[in-house]
């Protein structure tokens, strides 16, 4: 009987089950309205979509001919498919492997600061290249790379030496989107290893100190075993956009991704929207999408499968 009216009581909607729904419903409706609403246009990959003059849009899709597997086809054949996935998947190993690196050896160097006003202004200057948008990151890369009168240039020409059009020259860009990319987004990832080495007790580190371990030791012994679990759950979740790329970082410094520079800053996602303005149907340019989402899905599903297997633990699924 005792366990019945226990049960009861848990059953009960109570007052904190409420604030907690309206404090969920605004994030559950984002998702519902942009995440979830959206998938029912995965069907134009499908589908040989037509225009129909006057009509909604999920008429023109129940009215356009079913297409198969030919705007899959299209993507397979095309001769641009090696160079944007190539690009797409290396450009995203180097960001996971050196962004990792950095980010922990920043965070950890920071958390051995004594000053501690010191560590919040290396934090918040390290943090502020975030929240900078990809457009006005490109306005200062153009005044370092500008042909005309760009520092580099300038700096060239007072040397006597010639101007480099850098917006040409394919060989340095692959460094170029590297150290951008790194320069905006190692603050953030910092701030994650950061908290979490906040979190370690510190028992650990007097225990530590008093059997004579130096702070190198303490590194090795106590904080990067105790990242372990942070380090998988990011590699884990970093690995599954590993055919998705920033098409801010691609498109916007590289104004365009075109040109002679096309084979070293091209990606899926500069690919994708270079054919919508082309004449492309918007059937391939859906196929192209649909397979990126699909191939994320997968290596995300693989990768937890690989740790799951070697530390079960430390799997997020």
């Amino acid at each position: 009987m005792k366990k019945e009216k226990k049960l009861r009581k848990r059953n009960r909607w109570t007052k904190n089950d409420t604030e907690l729904t309206i404090l969920a419903l605004p994030t559950a409706v984002w998702y519902i309205l942009f995440c979830f609403l959206p998938m029912f246009g995965l069907i134009i990959a499908f589908k040989n979509y037509r225009v129909t003059a006057g009509e909604s849009f999920i008429y023109n899709v129940f009215h356009s001919d079913w297409s198969g597997f030919k705007n899959f086809e299209f993507l397979i054949k095309s001769n641009d498919l090696f160079v944007i996935l190539r690009n797409t998947i290396l450009y995203n190993l180097a960001f996971i492997v050196i962004g990792m690196i950095l980010s922990v050896g920043f965070a950890i160097m920071i958390s051995l600061l004594h000053n501690k006003r010191a560590s919040k202004v290396y934090q918040t200057l390290m943090f502020f290249p975030y929240f900078m948008s990809w457009v006005v990151a490109s306005y200062f890369l153009d005044a370092f790379l500008n042909q005309d009168n760009g520092l580099i240039n300038t700096m060239l020409r007072d040397g006597g030496n010639e101007p480099v059009q850098w917006y040409m020259k394919a060989s340095v860009w692959p460094a170029i989107l590297i150290f951008m990319y790194l320069w905006k987004s190692t603050g953030y990832n910092m701030v994650i290893y950061l908290s979490s080495i906040s979190g370690i007790d510190t028992t650990l580190y007097e225990a530590a100190v008093m059997d004579g371990a130096n702070k190198r030791q303490q590194v090795r012994y106590i904080t990067l075993p105790c990242l372990k679990n942070v380090i998988i759950m990011m590699f884990i979740l970093n690995v599954g956009k590993i055919f998705y790329s920033d098409f801010g970082l691609f498109f916007q410094l590289s104004q365009g991704a075109t040109g002679s520079i096309f084979n070293t800053t091209a990606t899926i996602d500069t690919q994708v929207f270079n054919m919508l303005q082309s004449s492309a149907p918007i059937g391939m340019t859906s196929a192209v999408t649909f397979f990126q989402s699909v191939a994320c899905c997968i290596t995300i599903l693989v990768a937890n499968a690989i740790v799951r297997k070697v530390d079960e633990d430390s799997a997020i699924i």
